[in-house]
């Protein structure tokens, strides 16, 4: 009997906070294998972005560990995190609104510009408005479209793990389903996706697994169908998070 793939992506019970004696996660884990799309969701304050900002080393991590590959990346610095395959879309100020779509896009690929023509190609071919408003600038874009800036620009280093920090936050519900339209569609390209979202039910629609952080802990993990219909999350998380993720 083989034994399963070791997962391509792991948090193991991290501990980790912004401020010293503060910890928000507190033993949080989660797996991410090959081609999945992971949903984190959980109330406010439950440490979900947490959890992927101390993955992607911009939260201090005061335990626990994170590997990718079987290689341990706890606290490396975020560009050597891109430059091994992890992408990162931040929820707030996640485009440069000064510069054009092109110049975003450009600052994704800053570790390989000689890579321009042959990457931009490839997200253009997920996001064509992008290669449309190329010339225009970030600021001048809906909430949605900027959104797409975002995911473009964390494309542009061709990752094979991309973590999502509330994609569809602030957007309208036609906008909102636009976004996890292309989540899946990026998915669908080959890359393994970790997501975090206020939006639970839609969320665990299009998740493989999923998992519920409460109080920085695990509280629920499964697939995302089941969570979906698991009496105790739908009683205790998805009522008030489909409520507010409507709002």
């Amino acid at each position: 009997m083989t034994e399963p793939a070791p997962p391509f992506v792991r948090a193991h019970e991290l501990v980790a906070g912004y401020l010293p004696g503060v910890d928000i996660l507190r033993g949080a884990s989660l797996e991410v294998h090959h081609g999945e799309i992971v949903g984190v969701i959980g109330p406010n304050g439950a440490g979900k972005s947490t959890l992927v900002k101390a993955m992607f080393g911009l939260v201090p991590v005061r335990s626990g560990t994170v590997t990718l590959r079987g290689d341990d990346i706890t606290g490396l610095p975020t560009h050597e995190l891109v430059d091994r395959g992890v992408g990162y879309v931040p929820q707030l100020a996640n485009v440069f609104p000064s510069l054009t779509v092109e110049e975003n896009l450009r600052m994704g690929l800053y570790l390989r510009p000689k890579h321009w023509h042959e990457r931009f190609e490839g997200v253009a071919s997920l996001f064509p408005l992008l290669a449309g408003r190329r010339k225009q600038r970030a600021g001048s874009l809906s909430g949605g479209e900027r959104q797409m800036v975002a995911m473009g620009r964390a494309l542009m280093m061709d990752p094979a793990v991309l973590f999502l920090d509330e994609p569809s936050a602030g957007l309208s519900p036609v906008l909102q389903d636009q976004v996890f339209e292309r989540v899946k569609e990026i998915n669908g390209a080959g890359v393994s996706i970790v997501m975090v979202e206020q939006n639970a039910r839609r969320c665990l629609e299009i998740a493989d697994r999923g998992y519920v952080l409460d109080q920085g802990r695990n509280a629920h993990t499964g697939p995302g169908d089941e969570l979906l219909h698991d009496p105790k999350v739908v009683e205790l998380y998805l009522g008030t998070l489909a409520e507010a993720a409507t709002e």
